[in-house]
């Protein structure tokens, strides 16, 4: 399964579920990296550095780093959801479609309803 590191705005609920799914997920918080307003870009370059797909849903700021800066280990940008399980289980399936997840850019979006 995949090795991720969860932003600091990233639903802790979801990261538990990812968890449960057998991913190995680090939050910024589990890194000691809460509240030090790190730039995006460091937040990339940690995760790379330690071969971590980076999950966010900073999307815009993302899709910039992932076209200024392409060699990294990942990058999962999402659509917030209120159903926590059900977008656990949209990463799940978009980290099992697209590995391995190295250099790429993979959106997980809100069902539409």
């Amino acid at each position: 399964m995949a090795r991720v590191y969860a932003d600091e705005q990233f639903p802790y609920e979801v990261v538990e579920y990812l968890r449960d799914l057998e991913h190995d997920v680090l939050t910024v918080q589990e890194a000691g990296n809460a509240n030090l307003k790190i730039p995006d870009d460091e937040v990339l370059g940690f995760a790379s550095s330690h071969e971590r797909v980076v999950l966010t849903l900073n999307r815009r700021d993302f899709k910039r780093l992932h076209r200024s800066q392409p060699s990294h280990a990942g990058i999962i940008i999402c659509t917030d959801d209120a159903h926590r399980f059900g977008l656990a289980e949209r990463i799940h399936a978009a980290i099992l479609a697209a590995e391995p997840l190295a250099g790429k850019l993979i959106s997980v979006v809100r069902p539409v309803k």
